[in-house]
């Protein structure tokens, strides 16, 4: 019986799925192939027939993850008038939303934060270090923007501003994963965030145009 893209495509979601539960249950250096196929109810010919190794595989859900509301920021930065500090910390806020309702999402990533990138795991850092740069790109741009519209206090620089809201994001995202989400990350992480944007803004007084002269 002929397969069609659709079989297809359901068997590699099949095999995404088992991946995810193995991995989380067992840690990627602990997972064969063999475990993924057996969770999966498939050959190991199935999974090689998508996936070319277990990196290959890991990669796929890695890539199943995307970096906070990236696609919005990049699009509303480009306005000349946008306040790009509120619209970076609602895109953060956004994704705290976003993790603390997705358990897949948190299972994902914290197999990520598990594994060892020694060895064949080192394309998957290649890939997340790729990943990191080009959205670091896009927040300093951001940072850029605010610094040159007045918005951004000039003690910060738009590579200080990134690294920092990139230390506390990982921070807050490994500390409520690793440690059993033993804190509200939605209250909190909104709260921090609130806060470290609060110290990246200048005084509103400072951003309103002066009045005319008579």
């Amino acid at each position: 019986m002929r397969r069609t893209k659709a079989d297809a495509e359901a068997t590699r979601q099949k095999i995404l799925s088992a991946a995810e539960r193995v991995f989380y249950a067992k840690g990627v250096s602990n997972t064969t192939l063999e475990d993924v196929a057996k969770e999966a109810g498939v050959t190991r010919g199935a999974i090689y027939w998508h996936f070319s190794n277990k990196t290959d595989l890991f990669l796929a859900l890695h890539d199943a993850v995307p970096l906070p509301q990236e696609d919005m920021i990049a699009q509303e930065i480009e306005a000349e008038t946008a306040d790009t500090l509120a619209i970076v910390e609602d895109a953060m806020g956004a994704w705290i939303d976003i993790l603390a309702a997705d358990e897949q999402r948190q299972r994902i990533l914290t197999i990520m934060l598990r594994t060892n990138y020694d060895g064949d795991m080192s394309e998957v850092l290649t890939r997340h270090r790729e990943l990191d740069e080009h959205h670091n790109a896009l927040l300093e741009l951001a940072f850029a923007r605010a610094l040159a519209s007045g918005y951004m206090r000039d003690s910060w620089t738009p590579t200080s501003a990134t690294r920092t809201l990139h230390w506390m994001m990982l921070g807050l995202c490994t500390q409520w994963l690793l440690f059993g989400r033993s804190f509200d990350i939605v209250a909190e992480g909104r709260d921090g965030l609130r806060r470290l944007f609060s110290s990246f803004r200048t005084p509103r007084a400072a951003r309103t145009p002066p009045a005319p002269l008579s």
